[in-house]
């Protein structure tokens, strides 16, 4: 009998490990630079585990929130207000975070706009890459109404990216991002930016499981990731994410953002 159990569980970890699990990422940037990036990390993390790993790219935030949503990942990388919204919906859960830093919306302006506070923002068109982007866009919406009390127009234009780009082109009076975003742009779209406003800082976007996924295989990767972390002929795979410094997430720390008032503001696909 005991042999039959051992034999059982043999072939359940051997169907675990054959199955390839899906990876999503939130579409930051464009596919091919989200490949660029995020193939060679999971190749390692599929070779320190033995666990088959698919990377999914997709070409707006609407379309990945509409996905975890759904279900469709089994790991993703997001945003800290879309962990809490994946968690409701389907129960994922955070594995890895960035202990190394928090993530800050900034709000920019071209440099010749003459805008240098807030309030010259009054009913002005900004652009931001999605409703529910957090830094870039809900904290900045969220920030915006709740603590100064301006009425502003948001401008979706998809990617991070784009929101600078519109900015430099006076296409928008403002647009929201990230300062890890900001300070990967080509020097010449950085040097017509301004930094006029800076969010509230938050923990950093974390690397999530589907519950489905069975635990062996979570903490298997979760290891990988953490190992791949503190290895010097590897942790510069983390570097284009960026992360940091790779730890240990748990859901207690991100569910201080329901009480920030961001529900107000996320917008249901």
């Amino acid at each position: 009998m005991k042999y039959v159990v051992a034999m059982l569980c043999l072939l359940q970890s051997s169907w675990l490990f054959s199955q390839e699990y899906t990876f999503g990422v939130v579409p930051q940037y464009e596919s091919q630079k989200l490949n660029a990036i995020w193939q060679p990390l999971l190749k390692q993390v599929s070779e320190q585990t033995g666990v088959k790993i698919e990377l999914i790219t997709v070409k707006s935030i609407p379309v990945f929130e509409q996905a975890f949503a759904n279900g469709e990942y089994d790991f993703a990388y997001m945003n800290p207000w879309h962990s809490v919204v994946a968690h409701e919906k389907q129960g994922y859960l955070p594995l890895i975070k960035d202990a190394g830093r928090s993530l800050q919306g900034v709000l920019v302006v071209n440099k010749k706009s003459g805008i240098d506070n807030l309030s010259q923002l009054e009913g002005a068109e900004i652009a931001f890459p999605a409703p529910n982007a957090l830094g870039a866009s809900l904290l900045m919406r969220a920030d915006l109404a709740l603590l100064y009390g301006l009425k502003i127009k948001p401008v979706y234009v998809q990617t991070h990216s784009s929101v600078y780009l519109n900015v430099a082109l006076n296409s928008t009076k403002a647009g929201g991002g990230v300062l890890g975003t900001l300070k990967q742009q080509p020097k010449n779209l950085q040097q017509k930016l301004k930094v006029i406003y800076k969010t509230r800082e938050i923990s950093r976007h974390p690397i999530v499981a589907h519950p489905r996924v069975a635990s062996e295989i979570q903490i298997k990767v979760q290891r990988a990731f953490l190992n791949i972390g503190e290895s010097d002929e590897h942790k510069h795979l983390f570097a284009e994410i960026p992360i940091i410094e790779p730890s240990i997430a748990t859901l207690a720390e991100y569910q201080q953002l329901t009480e920030w008032g961001l529900s107000a503001f996320y917008v249901e696909n």
